[in-house]
């Protein structure tokens, strides 16, 4: 059993004990570190949840990436963070046909390769780069 297929409930109210939710600035963590993105989008589904977002984020001084997958249940935020080792990531798009242009976005912004899917084009044309959001140290 995967721990997704058994995901915690969510707290009703605050005075409940959010272990192993976090709460923070009004969306719900879950403080598992060894999330798959796939099971992830799974277990969303079952559970009825609406896709919202991904939110890609390049660490302080560093290259390394993270994605933030939001989901709504109930009118409760979820959240799901996914650091990226290699900048690559399974697609979730064939679970959840929301992502299409997010994770055409994010990849095409930040470089990220959405493993399982083709892209068309979204906002750079034939001859850019991908990464265009990704900050470049200015040598002093």
């Amino acid at each position: 059993m995967t721990v997704l297929e058994s995901i915690p409930e969510i707290p009703a109210s605050s005075e409940q004990s959010l272990d192993p939710w976090t709460e923070s600035g009004g969306v719900y963590w879950l403080n598992y570190s060894d999330l798959n993105v796939r099971e992830v989008a799974k277990a969303m589904n079952a559970m009825r949840a609406r896709f919202i977002t991904i939110t890609a984020y390049q660490e302080n001084g560093s290259d390394a990436l993270r994605l933030e997958y939001h989901w709504d249940i109930a009118g409760r935020l979820l959240g799901f963070t996914f650091p990226l080792a290699a900048k690559s990531i399974d697609s979730i798009y064939d679970l959840c046909e929301a992502v299409d242009w997010i994770e055409r976005e994010v990849h095409e912004g930040f470089a990220v390769d959405f493993t399982g899917r083709v892209y068309e084009p979204l906002l750079l044309r034939e001859g850019n780069t991908c990464g265009v959001n990704l900050r470049e140290e200015v040598a002093k």
